[in-house]
């Protein structure tokens, strides 16, 4: 049901009248890794990274900012925040590329060699900073058997996932 409500959300407003990004986490317990996946509209993500200073990034064209890849890591790690049994994580950059639609961009991001042994935390404040309406969806798979939906606004607090 998630995915059909999440399909109309993204394919039925020609406009980009909303605000919604998608993330989606996998906690690999066979290779010991958290893999992070986040759908985002490009001009939202443009517009918020000029906010912060890094100005004429030109996603995905041959003018494109040599350091861009840098600023979207940077900005991720500040707005996707997830802890471990307490522990903060730091993401490694694994890429990027442009979604089907040309109109947003998939990034990439790991925490390898990690145990879980109890909780795990999500606030996920992406885009927040640009628009008080933004809503991020995250979706949470744990191995191959679990899979959990949460939801943010602008000024919620963490969510805690079940393993």
């Amino acid at each position: 049901m998630i995915s059909i409500y999440l399909y109309i959300l993204f394919h039925a407003l020609s406009a980009h009248d909303f605000h919604l990004s998608k993330t989606e986490i996998r906690y690999k317990e066979d290779v010991s890794a958290i893999q992070v996946s986040t759908h985002i509209f490009i001009d939202d993500l443009e517009e918020t990274l000029a906010l912060q200073g890094y100005k004429d990034l030109s996603l995905f064209t041959k003018n494109e900012d040599p350091l861009a890849d840098e600023y979207i890591y940077t900005y991720l790690q500040s707005t996707l925040l997830i802890d471990v049994d307490g522990v903060p994580l730091k993401f490694d950059w694994v890429g990027k590329e442009m979604s089907e639609d040309l109109a947003a961009v998939w990034c990439y991001l790991e925490v390898p060699n990690l145990q879980v042994h109890n909780e795990i935390n999500v606030l996920n404040k992406v885009l927040h900073d640009l628009f008080d309406d933004q809503k991020n969806v995250v979706s949470f798979q744990y191995n191959a058997s679990s899979k959990q939906h949460m939801f943010f606004s602008r000024g919620d607090k963490p969510k805690s996932l079940d393993l």
